[in-house]
């Protein structure tokens, strides 16, 4: 399983870069800055956030270009990418040391504080929900260690001989941890490690599931605005361990830092952008908010960030150095009128 999954990756990640195409420098004129679109919403938003900034502040071209991590760790090493508002380092160790060592790939400081991350079911099938009519299914569950009393719950619709683990897509460093965690808790005989296509496949599928009052075991983290919006519980894990962590995953994840990163060469040519960055800091809180806001009125991730820039005025003049400070109030103003 351990060797497939490499070898897909691989394949994943020379197709995605050998898309990319030659480096662009966005000091060229004409050419735009590339950001790392990740597969989850909170890398999206803030993307855009950032991306507004550029655009209206500093005047540039902006291009989005979604990736998954591997192919997007080498496309900001290669300079075919240039940022990236969210970089989950310590879901991907291997990429990001050697990326440090390289030197072509780098830190820019952290977005927000370190972000939770682990294998969650809904609340209800543990505490019950009386509002709906829900009674507890699994009262003693509290962490991986109950899972084998339980599996029936969560049952594989493919395979009714097994429960169905719902990990995160291939192209996750993460989702290789999830594999080797279902095999250190010895959960490989009762679980069948199923991947999500995409970011939103696995939140489709915890949301289904919660919708219907089911029973769902997946991993998924926070900020998101899943988290925000249902009541899940992280089960427990033993205490993180580096060395345990690193051999076969079985241990709590870490809090992940969450690094704002881009590519050396891009960030010497570009140094008010760099500065900019570097400045960009936001919280776990604001970002579960605004994901939700987003979420609960429909609006797209350029959407969700236009608002948040409106709302949050004292977060973003503190990233800014006139003239661009001006020039997105203005913008900002403008947003809207017709």
């Amino acid at each position: 399983m351990k060797k497939r999954t490499f070898l897909i990756m691989l394949v994943v990640c020379a197709v995605s870069v050998l898309s990319l195409g030659t480096p662009l420098q966005a000091s060229d004129e004409g050419q735009p800055v590339v950001f790392a679109d990740f597969s989850w919403d909170s890398v999206q938003f803030h993307n855009r956030v950032a991306g507004f900034i550029l655009e209206h502040g500093f005047g540039k071209k902006v291009l989005y270009s979604f990736t998954e991590e591997v192919p997007g760790f080498l496309g900001l090493e290669r300079g075919d990418l240039h940022l990236a508002m969210e970089t989950w380092v310590d879901n991907s160790a291997p990429y990001w040391e050697k990326a440090k060592k390289n030197g072509k790939m780098i830190s820019l400081g952290k977005n927000f504080q370190d972000a939770p991350q682990g294998w969650y079911v809904p609340t209800y099938i543990i505490k019950g929900d009386p509002a709906r009519g829900i009674e507890p299914s699994a009262p003693d569950l509290k962490s991986v260690y109950d899972l084998p009393r339980y599996w029936k719950l969560f049952e594989d619709p493919e395979d009714e001989t097994k429960g169905r683990f719902l990990n995160g897509p291939t192209g996750w460093h993460v989702s290789i941890t999830n594999a080797l965690k279902l095999e250190a808790y010895g959960l490989d005989r009762h679980f069948n490690n199923f991947h999500a296509g995409s970011a939103s496949a696995l939140a489709v599928g915890i949301a289904s599931a919660y919708e219907r009052g089911n029973a769902v075991l997946a991993y998924y983290w926070e900020p998101t605005p899943l988290l925000g919006k249902y009541d899940m519980t992280k089960l427990e894990e033993p205490p993180y361990d580096p060395e345990v962590f690193n051999t076969n995953g079985g241990c709590d994840f870490p809090a992940c830092r969450v690094l704002k990163t881009g590519n050396r060469e891009f960030l010497e040519q570009e140094p008010d952008i760099r500065t900019f960055i570097e400045r960009y800091t936001t919280t776990l809180e604001y970002t579960n908010q605004a994901l939700a806001f987003m979420e609960d009125n429909g609006l797209t991730h350029a959407e969700a960030a236009v608002e948040f820039l409106k709302k949050h005025p004292e977060l973003w003049r503190k990233w800014l150095d006139e003239p661009a400070e001006g020039k997105v109030a203005a913008a900002l103003s403008d947003t809207g009128k017709k």
